[in-house]
């Protein structure tokens, strides 16, 4: 029975089985039904099957040569790889280390006086290089904790640091950190601090070459000595200073921290100590910085238990002008004369000038003889003005029995105060106070100024005076440094030692330079002791004391005994005004009451009369035997 013989008006079935048997005979497949074989709408089921057995083909083909192709790629990836190293070995074997620049080269002098305390500086950046050796092992810790605490182990770069920074620079994002103190040094110190893919990869492959041809000590030192922790300090001496006023080598564990925590954002934290909320941050990064000491062992528990936030000197500081710099200028000039050099090469050059200078006398005397206007009535000749107190009766008494309040004046009157002491037989000047002013008269009165001498120099009369005393009495005006120093000859009984302010000069740890006294014969012994004798009164008697004068124009006031020489030296003038100058002026009524208090106040400030001390108890090596220097009472 074929297809047409079926009964077509049959059931369900039947008509079922006719369905199929024609769907079959058109090449359909079973249950697609009608128009869906291969000759249906679109032709879809050859191209499926045509897709299939192509993708079959390509996933055979993809089998057979997979290997091929991964052998390609890994050449071509290899190839690359190999060019990239080449170009960075050649990059490498090429690039040099440079010079540090010359800003980083720079260098500030230090003055401090003969005890080690800090007076002044002088050059154009504040910083003094120093050995790591004089770093304390806590100090280099901390910056190491504080900033790359991978240091003693890495390879002068931080990959992952290096990429971040990339990237931000690419992305236009904010600007990344956290280079290695490597890095960091070779920006501060070699490099420039701009911001580009290019500088950031010279600072990577001179920081790998530095960190393969120096030892991590080298680099470290490097560091300290040229990262800037704000106050204008660049390095750890000037920061130790300005912070604490301490040299570095006295760092404590709690100030190293605190200044290795300021590195980070030294123009913000440099205010600490004076602003509570900056104060406040730093203290917890300082607490950060002594926890990851502590953790790698660098301090123990009982350190870090102990530790307490160090106290910052004030910050903006006061004008520095002051009366200082007169003894900066002094002390500048000495050393450089002693050292061959000039004053600009000096300061620039990273010394440390220790004068011999007493600072706290200094100060103490800045206080008593610190110069002023003074306004006075006009008075006639024999006018009285009221009754004078027993010190200013004295102390006309002293100066020759002038009668300074009947002299007739008007205006203003500046007085001005000239105050040496120096060590007789040795010169050490001890204070040099030459003006209460440096900004508004940078002239120093005490070592430059001529002030009529008058009768102060009546006892030298008639002597016979050796070099470098022998023009002395024919000098109408000396210094009153000079007349100091011939006073100070006659106290060490004829034996001049010249005045002298730097006792010595040191470069990193190195000296330089030591002071020797360097005395000579100027006059007799006798002739010493007879001035001894016109000042002693009794040759028992100490201190002698001197009062001279030059008419009511001057005033000079000289003790002295064996340990010191004090000369006070007072001189007035109307002060300029427009294009009138100053014109001399006779002094007040109470010029002598002010050189007795000068010179009894800074006596008793230097010379060892402070209870318990005795002026005899210590030698002098540039005294003639039996003699000794100074006790200073002030320490």
């Amino acid at each position: 029975m074929n297809g047409a013989d079926v009964d077509t008006g049959g059931g369900v079935g039947g008509t079922g089985v006719a369905v199929i048997a024609d769907d079959h005979d058109r090449g359909g497949s079973p249950g697609r039904g009608p128009g869906r074989g291969r000759h249906g709408a679109g032709g879809r089921g050859p191209l499926m099957a045509g897709l299939r057995r192509r993708l079959v083909k390509r996933r055979i083909r993809i089998r057979r040569t997979r290997g091929r192709r991964l052998r390609r790629a890994l050449v071509v990836l290899l190839a690359l790889l190999a060019n990239l190293v080449g170009a960075a070995v050649v990059a490498y074997h090429l690039t040099k280390i440079p010079e540090p620049h010359p800003e980083t080269a720079m260098q500030s002098t230090v003055f401090v006086d003969d005890h080690g305390d800090y007076l002044g500086r002088r050059g154009p950046v504040d910083r003094q290089e120093i050995p790591l050796s004089q770093v304390p092992r806590h100090v280099q810790e901390a910056v190491i904790a504080a900033e790359n605490r991978s240091f003693r182990t890495d390879t002068g770069v931080s990959p992952r640091a290096i990429a971040r920074a990339a990237w931000a620079t690419v992305s236009g994002g904010d600007r990344q950190g956290g280079s290695t103190i490597t890095q960091q040094y070779v920006k501060n110190a070699l490099l420039s601090p701009e911001q580009t893919l290019s500088r950031k990869a010279r600072e990577a492959l001179i920081s790998i070459k530095l960190d393969r041809t120096r030892s991590k000590d080298e680099i470290l030192q490097g560091y300290l000595n040229t990262v800037y922790f704000g106050r204008g300090a660049a390095g750890i001496q000037s920061a130790a200073r300005n912070y604490f006023g301490v040299d570095a080598k006295d760092l404590t564990v709690s100030q190293g921290a605190a200044l290795a925590s300021v590195i980070n954002i030294p123009s913000y934290y440099e205010k600490a100590g004076s602003d509570p909320k900056v104060t406040a941050k730093l203290v917890d990064r300082w607490e950060w910085v002594l926890d990851a000491m502590a953790h790698s062992g660098a301090i123990t528990s009982a350190q870090r238990a102990g530790a307490r936030f160090p106290a910052f000197r004030f910050y903006p500081p006061g004008d520095t002008d002051g009366q200082r710099q007169y003894l900066i200028d002094a002390a500048a000039s000495e050393a450089a004369d002693r050292l061959g050099i000039t004053e600009d090469q000096l300061a620039r050059g990273g010394y440390t000038v220790r004068t011999t200078f007493d600072l706290t006398a200094q100060d103490a005397t800045a206080e008593l003889a610190a110069d002023g206007t003074e306004k006075k009535t006009e008075k006639k000749t024999g006018e009285k003005t009221g009754e004078k107190t027993a010190e200013e009766k004295a102390a006309d008494a002293k100066a020759g029995g002038k009668k300074r309040a009947e002299v007739k004046t008007t205006g203003d009157v500046r007085v001005h105060t000239a105050v040496v002491a120096l060590v007789p037989g040795d010169g050490a000047v001890r204070v040099l106070y030459g003006g209460a002013d440096y900004a508004s008269q940078p002239f120093n009165d005490a070592r430059d100024g001529a002030v009529e001498a008058g009768t102060a120099l009546q006892p030298f009369s008639g002597m016979k005076l050796l070099a470098p005393l022998t023009d002395l009495t024919r000098t109408a005006a000396p210094t009153p440094l000079r007349l100091a120093s011939a006073y100070a000859t006659a106290a060490a009984h004829g034996v001049y030692a010249t005045p002298y302010t730097v006792a010595k000069i040191t470069r990193a740890g190195r000296t330089l330079y030591e002071a020797h006294p360097r005395t000579r014969t100027a006059m007799t012994r006798a002739d010493a002791g007879m001035v001894a004798k016109l000042l002693y009164g009794r040759l028992d008697a100490a201190p002698a004391t001197r009062t001279g004068a030059a008419g009511l124009r001057t005033l000079w006031q000289t003790t002295y005994d064996e340990h010191l020489t004090l000369t006070v030296a007072l001189f007035a003038e109307h002060p300029a005004k427009g294009k009138k100058a100053a014109l001399p002026a006779p002094l007040p009524y109470t010029a002598g009451s002010r050189s007795l208090s000068v010179s009894e106040g800074v006596w008793s400030k230097i010379v060892g009369t402070a209870e318990g001390h005795d002026p005899a108890a210590e030698p002098n090596p540039g005294l003639p035997t039996g003699q000794t220097k100074p006790i200073l009472a002030t320490r």
